[in-house]
């Protein structure tokens, strides 16, 4: 399955974003979908993931409360919907993929990525 990340950009801290990760290639709802996050100097972290279905959500303790994760099946997208952004939350964004992952707080070992998608919180 091939991932494209879009929406990412510069906003004031306090802001909102809403990232997007279109796919193709193969059925879109056989997948966990998840996004990453990687800041300048640091390992790429987990964000959030979902399930196949939509339902049940997944959120590491930074984004809880402030991130949505959700998909649209039909429109083969998952998204991230980013609110209340703090600088610390800068980052390169990433969605990946994977049928079947070990676990749903952990993408480290997910089988497909997107490119990456920059948001920049400025203070």
């Amino acid at each position: 399955v091939q991932l494209q990340a879009s929406g990412g950009g510069l906003v004031q801290a306090g802001g909102s974003l809403r990232l997007s990760c279109a796919a193709s290639g193969r059925t879109f709802s056989n997948y966990v979908m998840g996004w990453s996050r990687q800041a300048p100097g640091k390992e790429r972290e987990f964000v959030a993931s979902i399930r196949r279905s939509g339902v049940g959500t997944y959120y590491a303790d930074s984004v809880k409360g402030r991130f949505t994760i959700s998909r649209d099946n039909a429109k083969n997208t998952v998204y991230l919907q980013m609110s209340s952004l703090k600088p610390e939350d800068t980052a390169v964004y990433y969605c990946a993929a994977d049928e079947a992952p070990r676990s749903y707080y952990d993408t480290r070992g997910y089988d497909y990525w997107g490119q990456g998608t920059l948001v920049t919180v400025s203070s």
